[in-house]
């Protein structure tokens, strides 16, 4: 019988294909042991606008149930005008019901000019969703273009090793369960 492997699902806060959250999703990646399976969701921009009176479609079960049946979440985001980004937190108000983040494991990465509200904003909102982000499982990476280089590889040795840390982190959480 063979033990199935511990699931990593990430999420991205940018719809963008080539955004600093996918490259840094990326270098996280190269952390993650062999023996996990790491998912990265893309169906962002294909679920509905949040609506507590409406049943759920296809897209939102599809992330309920991508969400349900990963062993650990790796959140990344931009921070937009200040704040979290329209299509990530109504991804996170698809779960407010159903409780697929409920003491799951989560790190938090926010990959930004600045970040810093769109950080605490996140840790508000995974709060009250009732994930479980250890302190060392939550990274915030300021002015975060000028620590990629022109391939969006981290190049700044700092950085990497911060990912790193938030990657064990998630995955000692995981283990803890």
């Amino acid at each position: 019988m063979s033990v199935k492997p511990k699931r990593i699902l990430a999420i991205s806060g940018s719809l963008r294909a080539q955004s600093s959250t996918q490259y840094i999703i990326q270098a996280f990646r190269k952390f993650v042991p062999d023996a996990y399976e790491f998912i990265v969701y893309d169906g962002l921009a294909s679920l509905p606008h949040f609506n507590d009176a409406e049943a759920p479609d296809t897209s939102v079960l599809s992330l309920r149930k991508l969400l349900a049946e990963a062993d650990g979440v790796l959140i990344c985001t931009p921070e937009y005008a200040f704040g979290v980004p329209g299509s990530l937190k109504n991804a996170l108000d698809w779960t407010v019901s159903s409780g697929e983040l409920v003491n799951k494991p989560t790190a938090l990465i926010t990959a930004a000019t600045s970040g810093e509200h769109a950080h605490a904003s996140l840790l508000l909102t995974l709060s009250a969703l009732s994930a479980t982000i250890a302190d060392e499982a939550r990274l915030l990476i300021p002015y975060v273009r000028a620590k990629l280089d022109k391939q969006g590889l981290v190049k700044d040795t700092d950085t990497l090793q911060a990912i790193e840390s938030v990657c064990k982190a998630l995955i000692n959480s995981m283990q803890n369960l």
